[in-house]
Order: structure tokens, then C-alpha cells, then sequence
């Protein structure tokens, strides 16, 4: 067996839908561990009410729970169960604290996601989080 533990960065994008597939033929082939993590980055700061933050945060919870149900559903179907798991922070620094605090052999993502023009310029978080990982890093174009 090639990886004993795979990690998946999954935000929902064309990018990361085709990471989770990667990982998910992966993990079937190998028998191997999945586990996939969204970030949801922290809400910003700037919202004029506390309820327009907490409908925010409402609406983003709601859209990752979504997501790691569909990822399931997925995996399931490829007989590969998986650990879903929704974490908040800086997504860079979230994922590359995960894959060492879990040891994981493999992390796979998309070579872009969500990031948008700011990301483009300052470096998505495929860029950064490759430079940094202490494993291998697939990414899947």
C-alpha cells in the first residue's frame, strides 16, 4: 500500500470535485483512510448587525454540511467511507495544520478553487499550501 491516510481539501469548486474523485478511486484501490476537510474561512468583521453574522454563518455552514453530504454519497458509491470535516480559519494554514497534526501520507486538491482574483495574485491556496506540506501533495488539474 502506497498511503496509509489521504486528506482531500474540498471547497466545492470544478477543481476540488475532481480531487475528491482522484482521492476516492485512490482510496478504493488502496484500502486506504479518507478523509475530507472544507475551511470556511472567518466571517468578516464588517457585517452591520449580529444577525446579518449569524445568517451569514448559518447560510456557510449550511453550504459545507451540503457539501461533505454529497462527498459521502460519493465516496459511497465507490465503497469508501469517508471522514468529513469542517474546520475554520485561513484555508492555507487550516489544511497544512491538519495534514501534520493527522499525519497524513497524501493531500489532494484541486489546483484552483474558490480563491478568486486576490488569490490569483497573492498565490492560490494550492500555491501555498505545496510549498509548505510536509507530505505529498497531488494536485489535479
Amino acid at each position: 500500500m502506497l498511503f496509509k491516510k489521504i486528506l482531500v481539501a474540498y471547497d466545492g469548486s470544478a477543481g476540488a470535485e475532481r480531487a475528491l474523485e482522484t482521492a476516492i478511486k485512490l482510496a478504493h484501490e488502496q484500502g486506504t483512510e479518507l478523509c475530507v476537510i472544507s475551511v470556511e474561512e472567518q466571517l468578516p468583521h464588517y457585517a452591520a448587525t449580529v444577525g446579518e453574522m449569524d445568517e451569514e454563518k448559518e447560510r456557510t455552514n449550511h453550504y459545507f454540511e451540503k457539501l461533505l453530504l454529497r462527498a459521502a454519497e460519493q465516496a459511497a458509491v465507490a465503497g469508501v467511507t469517508i471522514r468529513p470535516q469542517v474546520l475554520a480559519g485561513q484555508p492555507a494554514k487550516t489544511i497544512l495544520k491538519y495534514s501534520e497534526d493527522g499525519r497524513f501520507d497524501l493531500l489532494v486538491m484541486g489546483r484552483s478553487g474558490h480563491g478568486g482574483t486576490w488569490g490569483r495574485f497573492m498565490g492560490t491556496t494550492t500555491d501555498k499550501v505545496t510549498r509548505h506540506a510536509g507530505c505529498t501533495v497531488m494536485v489535479v488539474v
